[in-house]
């Protein structure tokens, strides 16, 4: 049966990438898609999501509303990266469709609510900043552990990108991704990070823009490839990266990539590291009596290696078969 699965995103060149993959693949049940403020301020986010469901025909999915900013701190953006609109400036026309008027937590507690009654509990794809996750665990912590996985992109054991030291989407709000690790130990949810030590790695080529944008005129093929194209000449590159579309794909391909449990924490302190994933890599069969902090408690499947032209692959056949 197809993987019941709600998204979280900041819609966001590569939210969209995940979106459309969501969206077209047989093996995804896609539930609902909440929205936080990230790569984009939250109306951007809401309006790119729309769009994208709508270009994959998949406009019954409930897209909700959730929070404008972090936990503690200012709202920041990443439209020096994804354009002035979020996602790729493409120029195409505002979505037909309106958004659920429930409140994105409230949406996410239904959600998980009913799949767990169905005996099929969801799996929740955090591909933003962790703001609406968290205050689920904090205001429903009965559903939060009813949920059957978490698989998020964010982080990174060698990697980074905001700054020296941290990931844009636990930089962005490290107070919610914290929560939300404490919240999947004490509730003994299964926890996967795909980082940016992976997130690069699946790439698309100029030439399979090309093959995507002949598909269609203002579907999914035409909306991948002005992605793609946008991204490529952002970067001065001859490819770029689907981001995070290889969270969503490492559930329907998990032999390309490959995972370690290990226990990871969020820096909320460090002048410098303030939002830095601490992935605890040590071999714990020596003496830790003088560690002072001991242990995280949450036990994370890091992603620390894929195959990325496999995972392109996923994304590029999905996209194709949404044709035949």
């Amino acid at each position: 049966m197809p993987l019941p699965v709600i998204l979280d995103v900041d819609t966001g060149v590569d939210d969209a990438c995940a979106l459309i993959l969501a969206a077209l693949h047989p093996e995804v049940d896609l539930r609902a898609v909440t929205c936080v403020g990230g790569n984009a301020p939250l109306a951007d986010v809401v309006r790119n999501t729309l769009t994208v469901l709508e270009a994959c025909a998949s406009s019954h999915v409930p897209v909700a509303p959730g929070a404008s900013r972090p936990l503690l701190e200012k709202a920041v953006d990443a439209r020096h990266v994804h354009g002035d609109d979020g996602m790729a400036d493409l120029g195409w026309a505002p979505p037909t469709t309106s958004p659920d008027p429930r409140h994105a937590v409230d949406v996410l507690r239904q959600v998980i609510d009913e799949a767990h009654a169905t005996g099929a509990p969801v799996t929740l794809v955090p591909l933003a900043p962790m703001t609406n996750i968290a205050l689920l665990a904090r205001m429903y912590p009965d559903s939060f552990e009813r949920i059957g996985r978490i698989v998020f992109m964010g982080g990174g054991a060698m990697v980074s990108n905001a700054t020296a030291a941290a990931e844009f989407n636990v930089f962005h709000d490290p107070e919610a991704t914290a929560v939300v690790l404490d919240a999947t130990a004490e509730h003994d949810v299964p926890v996967t990070m795909y980082g940016l030590d992976v997130f690069y790695e699946p790439r698309i080529g100029l030439d399979d823009c090309a093959e995507l944008a002949a598909l269609d005129e203002r579907g999914p093929g035409a909306l991948a490839a002005g992605l793609m194209r946008f991204m490529s000449h952002r970067f001065d590159a001859d490819s770029a990266t689907i981001g995070d579309a290889g969270a969503l794909a490492m559930l329907l391909d998990p032999d390309a990539v490959r995972t370690e449990r290990l226990p990871v924490r969020v820096e909320l302190a460090g002048s410098w590291t303030r939002g830095r994933t601490i992935v605890d890599t040590r071999d714990w069969s020596g003496d830790m009596e003088h560690d002072p902090h001991g242990l995280a408690e949450a036990q994370v499947d890091v992603a620390l290696e894929i195959d990325g032209p496999r995972i392109a692959r996923l994304w590029l056949d999905t996209i194709r078969g949404a044709h035949r």
